[in-house]
């Protein structure tokens, strides 16, 4: 009993669909879309590396050495760049962003006395010590660790450090 009204509904709703069918080329739409809000023009962002050329650059993970815990801690995920002055000569500087948030996680000179050692047990990891590092506003000593994912990424990190 119920079954044949079933049949007459779908067979009336295709018969219906037949009639108005469109070709996708045919179609034009007739929507005007405005904006809700008005987006303000961009601004131009001023990161201090304006006056300075990147000598080198590439992802790795960097760790800061906690004294109170005796113990790593990360500090973030993301570029970090060696920084060349264009107008003061022989002035380097590391700077490096977090991915996503870009929070400034390590921001120092390299100094001629500064010295990349091996990080025990990983070929892939360099330890150094910087007297000031301005990552969080202030100048504080830091030793800090950046892991890379290869042993080769590590090495061409040191040779431009030591340059």
């Amino acid at each position: 009993m119920g079954g044949s009204k079933d049949k007459d509904r779908s067979s009336s709703a295709t018969d219906k669909d037949e009639g108005n069918e469109q070709s996708p080329e045919d179609f034009t739409p007739d929507t005007n879309f405005k904006p809700v809000v008005t987006l303000p023009e961009v601004a131009n962002i001023i990161t201090g590396e304006e006056d300075e050329e990147a000598i080198y650059g590439d992802r790795c993970k960097l760790f800061r050495f906690d004294k109170t815990a005796k113990q790593w801690k990360e500090r973030g995920v993301g570029e970090i760049k060696i920084l060349k002055h264009t107008v003061e000569e022989n002035r380097f500087r590391i700077i490096m962003r977090r991915d996503q948030i870009h929070k400034v996680c390590a921001n120092h000179y390299i100094s001629k006395d500064m010295r990349l050692g091996p990080s025990l047990g990983s070929n892939k990891s360099w330890v150094w010590y910087t007297p000031a590092d301005y990552s969080e506003g202030t100048g504080n000593p830091e030793q800090l660790c950046a892991r890379f994912k290869t042993p080769e990424i590590a090495n061409t990190f040191k040779s431009v450090f030591e340059e």
